[in-house]
């Protein structure tokens, strides 16, 4: 209990500037402390400035108008009501990554554009697990960039997994495929894979994530066990577009939300539940591996709010 008690904390602070941004704005909306037409329109541009988008902006605002438009309202009611409603976007999206034990190696790829913390999020996932007694095996799917396989033996060597790497610039779907065999053989319960993630060139990228993903498939037809797209909070809107993109190129399952402690604009997380509805696996918040989490649609939404437990 303790340790949730933690983590929550540290979800309050990492959303501390979304948040202070929100208690400010929704303080200021409500200056005649009545609910009536123009607090209701300063409330849902507060909201799009947190990056919850216009849609999402105008239902939420519509939402706290039914029941109090007209009322006499103070911004701590307000705030409480409105993390009442995120909370309920984002309920449906919160599942976290439960590996199937039936699926062994359970296949992991994580995908994404460069800068997101893909290779950090994969250290942090491959410490997990084996803390909770897993075997764990990464692959250094990102043969583009030198920094990504080096980074991903740190931490394997932290997490004490062992890491299939090749050189700068081999065939990815090769590597995962030698990635697979070996997890087999070694008896690996979960397999991580890491791949590149250069958007600026989209084309090879989708040739290159469909060749993996061919490859898998090769050696187990229901791989891809998970497909995890990781998104850097602190790009606000553009992690719609990175959604959309990279849906079209992989199955993408489930999403994880890194650098929340280092972004105003948490509130994106609200406008993916509500337009993608795409599992929300877990978030990150610092760098250790303690601080990247199972989601939890309550606990966020109150902190996003500015909000105590």
């Amino acid at each position: 209990m303790s340790e949730r008690r933690g983590w929550l904390a540290r979800l309050r602070a990492g959303l501390a500037k979304s948040s202070s941004r929100l208690v400010d704005g929704i303080a200021g909306a409500l200056t005649g402390h009545r609910l009536d037409d123009a607090a209701v329109e300063a409330l849902e541009d507060v909201l799009i400035t947190a990056d919850m988008g216009p849609a999402t902006a105008a239902k939420l605002a519509a939402k706290v108008a039914a029941s109090r438009f007209g009322r006499d309202v103070t911004p701590e009611e307000v705030r409480g009501a409105l993390a009442e409603e995120i909370a309920a976007i984002l309920e449906p999206v919160a599942q976290p990554l439960v590996p199937d034990p039936a699926r062994t190696p359970f296949v992991v790829l994580v995908i994404g554009v460069n800068g997101t913390g893909k290779t950090t999020t994969i250290g942090k996932l491959a410490r997990q697990f084996t803390d909770a007694g897993k075997r764990v095996m990464l692959a250094a799917g990102d043969t583009f960039r030198a920094a990504a396989i080096e980074q991903l033996q740190v931490w394997g060597g932290r997490a004490g997994c062992t890491v299939i790497a090749r050189d700068t610039g081999a065939d990815a779907a090769g590597l995962a495929y030698d990635a697979i065999e070996a997890a087999r053989r070694e008896g690996a319960d979960i397999l991580l894979i890491d791949t590149a993630g250069r958007l600026h060139n989209k084309a090879d990228l989708m040739a290159e994530l469909e060749k993996v993903i061919r490859v898998l498939r090769k050696l187990d037809d229901s791989a891809p066990h998970e497909c995890l797209l990781v998104l850097d909070a602190t790009t606000g809107q553009n992690a719609l577009a990175q959604v959309e993109t990279f849906s079209e190129l992989a199955p993408v399952s489930g999403l994880i939300v890194t650098k929340l402690d280092g972004s105003a604009k948490g509130g994106v997380l609200v406008a993916l539940a509500e337009k993608f509805g795409v599992p929300v696996r877990a978030v990150g918040v610092g760098e250790g591996a303690e601080d990247l989490r199972p989601f939890e649609a309550m606990a966020f939404a109150r902190g996003l709010m500015g909000l105590e437990d």
